[in-house]
């Protein structure tokens, strides 16, 4: 099938799962896509090589067009490196100190492990991403639209009784940070491919893909929700439109 479009979850710095699912993809030409809906960086331990598989490798042993959009994760490291946010860089369920250590060469660091001093300043600051990956981050763009859907990281707003369309936006804010319940259930339009939020937190009662499996992607009526909590417990979901294929990480070797 010609002019598919295979939308892809959050990565959170597993290159592991990355590389199994890229394995499992069918073989892509010059009339497909692939898209990547942000969250590259933090809790695993690889964002450095993630980003660089996805800036510089993946295009070039890939035929199809690869479009990375921004997530949330790059937001807030662009907002760290613009005016500091040591909200985002302290907790340690945000990872942040993974990615330090990885775009450093060092090891991951271990559970409940705290950062050194320097690792300190370098979240602090984000001055240890080289200028062409904070270059990169800059540029990634917000949102990606085709004939088979619109994709986002987070979601889409409303106002009144319009849901708007991303171009509609002044504030980004809601492509890459929205959570509305609102949202979830009750969206309605052309299809929208979303990640930011796990699958496992969003209302199952509307999902229509396995049910019984809340880790799986939520399938709404105009809605996929395909972030699986790669990177931190989970694994990693593509999903191929128009035919509605669904790729795991965890079925490497196999297809879903």
């Amino acid at each position: 099938m010609a002019n598919r479009t295979f939308a892809v979850g959050d990565i959170h710095g597993d290159l592991a799962q990355l590389e199994a699912l890229l394995s499992i993809l069918p073989a892509l030409d010059a009339e497909d896509t692939i898209v990547f809906l942000g969250d590259y960086l933090d809790r695993g331990p690889d964002s450095a090589k993630v980003v660089e598989l996805l800036r510089n490798e993946l295009p070039r042993r890939c035929a199809a067009r690869v479009i990375t959009l921004r997530g949330s994760h790059e937001d807030a490291w662009l907002k760290v490196r613009r005016e500091g946010w040591p909200e985002f860089i302290l907790p340690a369920s945000n990872g942040c100190l993974a990615t330090v250590r990885s775009f450093r060469g060092e090891p991951a660091p271990r559970p409940g492990e705290l950062p050194t001093a320097a690792d300190f300043d370098a979240m602090v600051s984000g001055n240890f991403f080289p200028p062409e990956v904070a270059a990169w981050l800059e540029a990634l763009p917000l949102y990606y639209e085709d004939a088979h859907a619109i994709y986002v990281h987070a979601g889409l707003p409303r106002e009144g009784e319009r849901w708007l369309h991303p171009s509609q936006l002044i504030d980004p804010h809601p492509l890459l940070w929205q959570r509305a319940r609102e949202f979830f259930l009750s969206y309605r339009g052309k299809l929208v491919v979303f990640g930011h939020t796990v699958a496992s937190a969003l209302p199952q009662e509307a999902s229509r893909y396995t049910p019984e499996e809340k880790e799986d992607l939520f399938v709404g009526e105009c809605l996929l929700g395909i972030d699986t909590r790669c990177g931190h417990g989970g694994f990693l979901t593509a999903i191929e439109l128009p035919g509605r294929v669904v790729y795991e990480s965890h079925h490497a070797g196999q297809r879903s």
